[in-house]
């Protein structure tokens, strides 16, 4: 997985007051924990770029006035209106913990399904994992060489021995939808078959009246 790295520098002050002012200069307040120490400090806005607007999940390798360490952004808050980030919350790793990370689906792979006139669907776009550092992926990778039309890959088919996958093993990750138009189209072709159907049985109906009608008609010429 990649690294990114963040620089930052002790808070002298907390408080909302504090935080207020480092957001108004271009900063982020931050504070890492899980390790021996919990450590608050600021870093420039501009450092999140890289980290919160990507498409794969990364580490970070946090260098805080010369004390380096490896942690995952654990949380981060917004504001709902400027998205102005308000603050960062970092977890230190270590070698022998797991860690739980939502982790994004790539898809790679030709779906047969799509060159039948059928479209993907991804319906879960990431997965929560858990994993040691060493093992966690920048993307699951979910392979639809074979997907059919009208058939999904299910979280159960992405289990392996690098990492737990948290999502219910029988949700669908990825599927092929059947085209509508195919599906009018199949419902045109059996209602055909039922009109013909009923038609037949009509026609068969009128003969055997016209064949009482004829006999009537001898029994009435002999009488």
């Amino acid at each position: 997985m990649e690294t990114i790295e963040i620089i930052g520098y002790n808070r002298a002050n907390l408080g909302k007051k504090n935080s207020k002012k480092l957001r108004e200069e271009g900063n982020v307040p931050c504070v890492v924990y899980g390790g021996n120490e919990q450590i608050h400090f600021h870093s420039p806005m501009i450092l999140f770029r890289d980290l919160v607007y990507t498409p794969g999940a990364n580490f970070v390798k946090l260098n805080i006035e010369g004390v380096e360490k490896d942690a995952i952004l654990q949380d981060i808050q917004f504001h709902p209106v400027s998205e102005v980030i308000l603050h960062a919350d970092f977890l230190e790793l270590q070698e022998n913990k797991k860690i739980r990370m939502d982790i994004p689906v790539k898809i790679i792979g030709d779906s047969p399904g799509v060159q039948q006139g059928g479209k993907i669907l991804i319906r879960i776009r990431k997965l929560s994992l858990m994993a040691y550092p060493k093992n966690m992926p920048s993307f699951v990778e979910v392979d639809i060489s074979e997907l059919q039309l009208g058939k999904s890959v299910s979280v159960e088919t992405l289990l392996n021995d690098q990492y737990d996958i948290l999502n219910s093993p029988l949700v669908s990750v990825v599927s092929v939808n059947v085209p509508r138009v195919k599906i009018e189209v199949e419902e045109e072709d059996e209602e055909g078959v039922e009109g013909e159907e009923g038609e037949g049985t009509k026609e068969g109906g009128s003969a055997e009246g016209e064949n009482k009608d004829s006999s009537d008609s001898k029994e009435d010429s002999k009488n």
